[in-house]
């Protein structure tokens, strides 16, 4: 292999032209864009005289790219992915790793197949410092157990000119849910990231709330963990000005973020053992307050994926590698999932239980029915920083 990775892109939609836009900028090292592709013409003519193509796999198979970076609707990332894979690529793919659990698992058994080749998804949160720091925080024990975890994350704010610009868009058919697949994918792998798997959820999801389409914009689920933790995730779409507020509280104290601030309220006595220790009955442990300090990440899709290209390189370890991908779109099918069944699902969910319910929604989704019109330019890349 030379000293320079060849990346092609498959999908040029608003995150693929993202990813161009920095590749073609020199932002990451040892890497360069060669290829691109897009099944509507008008969005290639603009990158020659790079090589483009209307078809994934014809990219695929050109010779002309090591890896490629996959941006396209989320029933498409399995099918790329292995064809990648078994024609000795590299691969990035965009949140989430499949549409559903099922595809996920297919794609990760495609890579065991294939162990030589790197396979990355693109969770840009786990290189944000404050996620970072909480995580040190919660492995250094500074949190003591983990009790309770709350997160309101309302703030994912679309209009009906955001569903309207692609025909897959909020179609269980062609995007297989709504905010928790597609906006919440980053939330959810953070959550599990910084705090695991829960064992039990049961979840409540209203399809169409707040906007004319067919699967779920609006969500409150609440979550039980092995050690007997408990926590609630709330989200939607279609709430302003809308809230991102994180509580993690263990025994040993609460850390908060929210409003770009990190607090951590500690206790100075582990607070089970105050109680079976205290010969009062209402004190509590004496605490003291830290701000913590971050700076937001610069570059943070950039970051991760030069950290692929280091892997492929260099062997470094990847941040985000593929197989984490399972998790936050397991999360996102068991609570979507709960609530279509009205009733508490534990974990693992059965993949092919989510799969064949999936189908039978898709039968009779309005992809590739409804009108599409095109968005005015804007930057979306505002929405990263959750």
């Amino acid at each position: 292999m030379s000293d320079k990775i060849r990346v092609g892109i498959i999908g040029m939609g608003n995150m693929g032209k993202y990813h161009a836009d920095y590749l073609l900028n020199n932002k990451v090292s040892r890497c360069e864009l060669t290829a691109v592709c897009s099944t509507s013409p008008h969005k290639l003519e603009s990158y020659k005289p790079l090589k483009i193509f209307d078809n994934g796999e014809k990219l695929i198979r050109s010779g002309e790219v090591d890896a490629v970076i996959i941006a396209t609707p989320h029933y498409q990332h399995k099918e790329l992915g292995i064809a990648a894979l078994e024609n000795g690529l590299h691969i990035m793919v965009e949140k989430p790793i499949a549409a559903h659990k099922a595809d996920a698992e297919r794609l990760i058994e495609a890579h065991r197949k294939h162990p030589s080749q790197v396979f990355a998804a693109m969770f840009q949160l786990r290189i944000e410092p404050r996620y970072q720091k909480i995580r040190k925080l919660i492995q250094d024990g500074e949190l003591g157990e983990i009790v309770r975890i709350n997160w309101v994350i309302t703030d994912w704010y679309r209009t009906e000119a955001y569903y309207q610009s692609g025909g897959w868009r909020a179609t269980w058919k062609g995007e297989g849910g709504g905010v928790l697949i597609n906006q919440c994918l980053h939330n959810l792998d953070t959550l599990q990231w910084l705090c695991g798997m829960p064992s039990r959820v049961r979840s409540f999801c209203d399809l169409g709330r707040y906007h004319d389409i067919e699967v779920e914009d609006n969500v409150t689920s609440y979550l039980e963990y092995p050690n007997r933790a408990t926590g609630v995730f709330v989200t939607s779409s279609g709430e302003a000005p809308g809230s991102n507020r994180f509580e993690i509280a263990g025994t040993q104290g609460k850390l908060v973020l929210e409003n770009n601030k990190l607090t951590f309220t500690r206790n100075e006595v582990d607070m089970i053992e105050f109680s079976k220790q205290a010969k009062v009955g209402f004190h509590k442990p004496d605490v003291w307050y830290a701000d913590i300090p971050f700076q937001n990440a610069v570059g943070a899709h950039a970051q991760l994926m030069q950290n692929f290209v280091n892997a492929i390189l260099d062997g470094e370890p990847l941040i985000a590698p593929g197989a984490d991908g399972l998790q936050s779109i397991e999360l996102a099918n068991v609570l979507l999932y709960s609530s279509l069944m009205d009733q508490s699902i534990d974990l693992p969910l059965d993949s092919h239980a989510y799969e064949q319910k999936l189908q039978e929604l898709s039968a009779s989704s309005n992809y590739g029915r409804k009108k599409v019109v095109e968005l005015s330019n804007e930057d979306f890349a505002q929405s990263f920083n959750r």
